[in-house]
């Protein structure tokens, strides 16, 4: 396994000699393309490694430095918890120096190093003065910083050191943590296939292992890090993975655990301008994160976009420190909660600042802003939002376990029904609102037994029927997918609307008298007993249906089977229909009931017995 590894990044104006510092630290060659060396410039990334003197290694992603390659370079850094800031002496702080220092400390790097390079043409110290009062103020101050030559190794080895003291200090990432390594670069190697690489910041990658690459399936074939193959490999580190899948990826696709990030293109943010950036913001921008740049649309949220006027107004809401915004992107990206996005403004003429924002991710699946002031509403309920489940459940009121995790949010405490999270007024609301429901359908539907608990579930508005019996308290209670009042389960006629139970007490006495001579259809209509009415003495367990329109008591079938396993076995219909006393209407749907109850069975076309009895 792979570890001991750091990564760190370059960054500084163009040729300020950062290629050249990497080169005599690493003595190998970060520029890969024959124009970069022939030109001396860096167009693309470049990687380079070495070990430091206290045994630990470490690599360099270099990049390009020229504000034409602003994009690659945060391509470069995003993934990244380090850099390595180089000034030139002769030249001193320069335009793309302050923007690689607004993208910084807009991305949130905290940790790196100073390095004051080309010493031996000119005295250091002036520059070396300004660019660490810069990165001071950029809250940098526990930069370490010192003047080199990367040409005659002036100061090489101070460097190494600080790099070792700045390694040291770099928080460990969590092995545990799942993994998104956001590729900066994809080829393919004959007799290999796909390879992409990049910097993994935290997780555990290992060969064998199923990745997802835009919502497909990736298998990790092989393993590098640093040219040397390897099983298994913990962030921070550069690594190098032979893949095998059906989609081609490319720079700014992200590898991720299957089931742990939410893919999206549309997330709501908190928006912080950039230092020196002035608003009001575009309405199209690029936005970075990690080896990404999406295009995407920015919407305020602090007002509503009501014609030109209207447009201006929202425009003014994301200029304010810290105001919400909806991005959306051209397509989507993994994201959780807390995720920082860097918004820059490709168009911007030559030295202006292109950087503009930082946009930190609050929702990755915003609600529907249907309706008027709903932007409006929803920025107020941002204002106070953080990156945690507590502040997801106030807006999507009951998430999974599993929509948690994939949010960047682990589930508090113990879920409210089978992996189910509730805000905690949202369930206490529905709790208060169960029993009302169940009252008003009872007095909407006095012949049923209870309210259906799909029916509770659709009027509460709930995903999953398991949350419906999870609020059920006394009085009520669920039985028979029903949930009842308690004292509503029938003994006798009880339950049942008071016309209904004399009806059906009628009923019954006429069955005292004739117990299988069940009441035709103008007995029934006389009685008042219509459907919707027999189907509710049914359930109440008051009456047998047998067929349509044949009903006896409760108890019928089993007096049924004992009178005809008195009769010579077998019998047929009409000895049957003889023996009970009834009609033929009557002794055909009670005999296949009897069939289906196991109580008797047929012998042939004419003929059933009684089965013996357990």
């Amino acid at each position: 396994m792979a570890s001991g590894m750091h990564v760190v990044a370059t960054a500084g104006h163009v040729d300020h000699g950062k290629s050249t510092l990497v080169r005599a630290l690493t003595g190998m060659e970060p520029d890969r393309l024959a124009e970069e060396r022939r030109r001396g410039l860096t167009i693309e990334l470049g990687y380079a490694w070495t070990t430091l003197p206290a045994g630990e290694r470490v690599a360099f992603v270099d990049v390009p430095g020229h504000e034409r390659f602003l994009g690659t370079m945060l391509a470069g850094v995003g993934p990244v918890p380090a850099v390595l800031f180089v000034v030139a002496a002769d030249e001193g702080w320069m335009p793309q120096s302050q923007e690689h220092l607004v993208a910084l400390r807009t991305l949130g790097v905290r940790h790196g190093l100073l390095a004051v390079t080309r010493a031996d043409l000119a005295d250091p110290a002036p520059a070396l003065e300004d660019a660490r009062d810069r990165l001071v103020e950029a809250g940098l101050a526990e930069v370490e910083a010192m003047a080199v030559s990367g040409r005659t190794g002036q100061g090489l080895d101070g460097l190494r050191g600080a790099l070792d003291r700045l390694v040291a200090t770099l928080p460990a990432p969590d092995p545990q943590a799942p993994v998104r390594l956001w590729i900066d670069r994809a080829f393919s190697v004959r007799g290999s296939g796909t390879v992409v690489t990049g910097t993994l910041p935290a997780g555990r990658v290992e060969t064998g292992d199923e990745l997802e690459l835009d919502g497909e399936p990736v298998r990790v074939r092989a393993l590098e890090s640093l040219k040397e193959r390897v099983e298994s490999v913990t962030g921070v580190a550069r690594v190098a993975l032979n893949l095998r899948g059906r989609i081609t990826p490319q720079r700014g696709h992200a590898l991720v655990t299957p089931g742990a990030w939410t893919a999206t293109s549309l997330a709501d943010v908190r928006v912080t301008m950039a230092e020196g950036a002035r608003g009001p913001l575009p309405a199209r921008l690029t936005a970075h994160i990690g080896s990404a740049a999406v295009p995407c649309e920015v919407r305020p949220l602090g007002a509503e976009a009501e014609g030109a006027a209207a447009e201006g107004a929202a425009a003014e809401g994301a200029e304010a420190e810290g105001a919400a915004a909806r991005l959306r992107l051209a397509r989507p990206l993994p994201l959780h909660l807390g995720d920082a996005l860097l918004l820059r403004d490709p168009g911007r003429g030559q030295g202006e600042l292109r950087v503009l924002a930082r946009a930190t991710v609050l929702d990755v699946r915003p609600p529907e802003l249907r309706r008027r002031g709903a932007a409006r509403e929803r920025a107020k309920a941002l204002a106070d939002a953080s990156a945690d489940a507590a502040s997801l459940l106030r807006t999507h009121l009951l998430l999974r376990d599993g929509e948690l995790l994939a949010m960047g949010c682990p589930p508090e405490g113990r879920p409210v029904a089978a992996g189910w999270h509730a805000d905690p007024g949202h369930w206490s609301e529905l709790s208060a609102r169960l029993p009302e429901v169940v009252r008003r359908y009872a007095a909407d539907h006095p012949l049923e037994l209870g309210m259906p608990v799909e029916a509770a579930r659709h009027e509460l508005g709930l995903p999953d029927r398991r949350l419906v019996t999870a609020l059920v308290r006394p009085p009520l209670a669920v039985a028979d997918g029903r949930i009842t009042t308690a004292g509503r389960v029938v003994t006798g006629t009880a339950g049942l609307p008071a016309p209904v139970a004399r009806a059906v007490r009628a009923l019954l006495d006429d069955l005292a008298e004739a117990p299988f001579q069940a009441p035709d259809a103008g007995r029934l209509a006389a009685l008042g007993l219509g459907p919707r009415e027999l189907a509710a003495a049914v359930r109440a367990g008051v009456l047998l249906r047998v067929a349509e329109g044949v009903v006896l008591a409760p108890g019928a079938d089993a007096g049924a089977a004992a009178l005809l396993a008195r009769l010579p076995q077998p019998f047929t219909v009409s000895q049957a229909r003889s023996a009970l006393g009834t009609s033929r209407r009557v002794a055909v749907p009670l005999l296949e009931h009897l069939d289906r109850k196991g109580l008797t069975e047929r012998v042939d076309e004419v003929h059933r017995r009684c089965r013996p009895t357990g």
